[in-house]
C-alpha cells in the first residue's frame, strides 16, 4: 500500500505561482510513476501531469503544458508540481496518484487532494 500526502495548495492571484508537493510511503519509491490530477465543482477529474518511475520523463495535459512542471526527488520520496501563470480555470482540487505503470497511468493509489483556488 502507497500512502500520499499533498501539501502547498492556497489562494494565488491569476499570473501567480504555487508548487504543490505530494509526500509517498509505503513503497519503495523509485519503483512509482506518480500523477498529478485535478477536479473542478461539477466537473470529472482530469489528468494535469505525471512523470515517470525510470527516466524521469514528464507529460502533461495541452491545458497546462509550458506553465506547469512535475519534478520529482527520490531521496525525498516526494514529487512537485510547479505551477506558474496561473489563470482562475486551474482552480480545483489538486490530487497526486501513484502506480507501477507509465507517467501516463494506470495509478491505483490516491491523495485526499489539496484546494487550489485562483483569483482573477
Amino acid at each position: 500500500q502507497v500512502q500520499l500526502v499533498e501539501s502547498g495548495g492556497g489562494l494565488v492571484q491569476a499570473g501567480g505561482s504555487l508548487r504543490l508537493a505530494c509526500a509517498a510511503s509505503g513503497r519503495t519509491f523509485i519503483t512509482l510513476s506518480m500523477g498529478w490530477f485535478r477536479q473542478a465543482p461539477g466537473e470529472e477529474r482530469e489528468f494535469v501531469g505525471g512523470i515517470s518511475r525510470g527516466y524521469n520523463t514528464a507529460r502533461y495535459a495541452d491545458s497546462v503544458k509550458d506553465r506547469f512542471t512535475i519534478s520529482r526527488s527520490n531521496t525525498k520520496n516526494t514529487v512537485y508540481l510547479q505551477m506558474n501563470s496561473l489563470k482562475p480555470e486551474d482552480t480545483a482540487v489538486y490530487y497526486c496518484a501513484a502506480g507501477g505503470g507509465s507517467s501516463a497511468g494506470p495509478f491505483e493509489f490516491w491523495g485526499q487532494g489539496t484546494q487550489v483556488t485562483v483569483s482573477s
